[in-house]
């Protein structure tokens, strides 16, 4: 597993996100686009600099279960089915609050979200003491960033704020499963 990140780092990222500001960090296993969920012009422009539709909605993650609640609609079921899989790198789909922007769920009436293990992206959640979106640091025709500098050469960097640090030990994106039927996605 990666190194613990520096505070200083992570507070710097926070303070970015604060302003309405995109950042890029290390994830599982590739390098992450994050902003305040509910700041939509911070959503709208990691969308723009991604080159991606909304429709297709975004990934939260987490440093917790709890941090997740208010945007999702859950029951014991649910609750028992994800908790055996994280704090991890499974992503999983489940039927989101009505309440919950479109700019995340896309066209869709459920949210990806995953409660993440990743040290640095950890840390970022529990020092926004809330989610952060969570998509692939790369331009929808472009392979995922593993490197900061590959972020940076593939994405305007002047836009975003680049965390660097190491990718965890994944091999590919997190898997992406379905919560009521199972079935996985990526």
């Amino acid at each position: 597993m990666p190194a613990k990140p520096s505070l200083f780092k992570i507070r710097l990222a926070i303070k970015k996100i604060n302003e309405g500001g995109v950042i890029a960090y290390p994830t599982e296993a590739i390098y992450g686009l994050g902003c305040n969920p509910l700041d939509e012009e911070a959503v709208l422009r990691l969308l723009e600099l991604k080159k991606r539709s909304i429709d297709k909605g975004l990934i939260l993650i987490a440093s917790s279960l709890a941090q997740l609640e208010p945007y999702l609609q859950l029951n014991n079921e649910i609750i028992s089915r994800i908790q055996t899989t994280w704090p991890g790198p499974i992503t999983w789909i489940i039927p989101a609050q009505p309440w919950v922007p479109h700019w995340l769920t896309g066209k869709h009436s459920s949210l990806a979200v995953r409660v993440t293990s990743h040290p640095a992206a950890r840390l970022l959640c529990e020092e926004n003491d809330g989610p952060l979106v969570s998509t692939s640091a790369n331009t929808s025709d472009k392979p995922p960033a593993v490197k900061s500098w590959q972020v940076a050469k593939s994405l305007d960097s002047n836009e975003l704020y680049i965390m660097s640090g190491e990718v965890g030990n994944l091999k590919q994106a997190t898997p992406i499963f379905d919560v009521l039927n199972q079935q996985q996605f990526r």
